[in-house]
Order: structure tokens, then sequence, then C-alpha cells
């Protein structure tokens, strides 16, 4: 015999709720956005907290309630922005919104256009290949020095490189430029969207305003 397919299932409960397409989707803040910019020291922890000894961001940014909108390795320097609004961090860091980030890239050894253009194309690391970077040489930016300072061998020079990614995975630079053969010494994110780290000393922080265009 047939099942009946036309028999009325059974009624939800009434404490029994309907699966939410939109359950997991970025919120609003329910109070004022709230926008920092932390200059983030070398050996800082992007995070609240911590195991015994370790430096995280409640040592430096004493307001309550905000999260980092993407993460900066313990071992990297530089702009950190933390936010109240789940919407502004899901745009800062998803993938699909492409939010440009310029990072001034200390590496071993002096590269060739040639061997940076692989970067500009696009290179293929362990988990697939990037996209396209922005990848310029600069002059020694004048930077704080950096606690404890980093090792330089005397015999090789040193370049710095200002790098434009539009994508963020998992030690990303360093990975880049490991692949063209020069590591890199010394990592400081300058810029993320339209925000740079150019007044804030290290462990500095400032809150800023949304631009409302």
């Amino acid at each position: 015999m047939k099942p009946n397919t036309s028999a009325r299932q059974p009624k939800r409960a009434n404490n029994e709720r309907r699966p939410s397409r939109i359950r997991n989707k970025p919120r609003r803040p329910r109070g004022p956005t709230k926008i920092i910019l932390f200059n983030k020291p070398y050996n800082v922890l992007t995070q609240f907290t911590g195991e015994p000894g370790d430096k995280t961001l409640s040592d430096f940014v004493p307001v309550k309630d905000i999260y980092p909108a993407g993460r900066l390795d313990k071992d990297s320097e530089g702009l950190l922005v933390l936010t109240n609004d789940g919407v502004l961090q899901a745009r800062l860091t998803q993938p699909k919104s492409k939010q440009p980030k310029t990072y001034w890239v200390q590496v071993e050894g002096a590269p060739s256009d040639e061997e940076l253009e692989q970067l500009r194309r696009g290179v293929t690391l362990k988990d697939g290949p990037t996209l396209p970077a922005g990848v310029e040489i600069i002059d020694s930016p004048n930077v704080w020095e950096r606690t404890p300072p980093i090792r330089e061998r005397k015999n090789i020079p040193t370049t710095w490189l200002a790098i434009t990614l539009k994508e963020g995975r998992n030690r990303q630079v360093r990975r880049m430029t490991a692949h063209i053969g020069y590591p890199t010494l010394r990592l400081i994110r300058y810029k993320m969207a339209d925000w740079t780290v150019s007044d804030l000393a290290p462990g500095e922080w400032k809150e800023v305003k949304l631009d409302a265009s």
C-alpha cells in the first residue's frame, strides 16, 4: 500500500521555533556605533583574554563590548579596527566585500621587480591561489622602533614593501613573501579601508566616527 502523501503533517508545538535563515546574520549595535582604531604592538594578542603572562587588548583598550574586525598575528604590528557593529565588522573582514588592507613589510634580501610581479599576478599557496596584490618597493618608513628589534644579518640587505590585499588568510603576507624567496622580518598593517595608523604610537587608540557618505 502506498503511503498517504496527502496526510497533514503534525503541527509544531507552540514552543518549537522554525529554523531561521538570518539567525547568524551580523547585527547592528543596539546603542551608538563605536569604532576604535588601535596600534597593536608586537607580541600582543588580538583578543581581550589570554593565558597568564600574555599581553592582550584588555591591557590597552578599556572600551567595553567591542570586537576586532579581523585579526593581526601576535608577531605583527599596526592598525586594528575594533567595533560593536557586527555589520561593519563583517564588511571589513568578509572576502566578498574586498576591503583593501595595506601592509608595510620589511623582507630579508632585495627582490627584483620581476619577482614582485609574481605577487601582483597572484601566487598559489597551500590553501589555493591568492588574488592579485598591489606591491611596491618603498623607502624605509618613519615608524617606531620594534621591541625587541628584528634580527638582521649584516651581510644581507633588507627591503621595505607596501603590499595591498583584498583578502585576509592566515599569515598570508608572510607566506606570500616566503613563496618568492624573501622572508618577512617585520610586518606592520598601515591601512584598513579608509583608516590608517599614522598618528598612533604603539599601544595608543582613538575613537572615530563612521563616514556618513
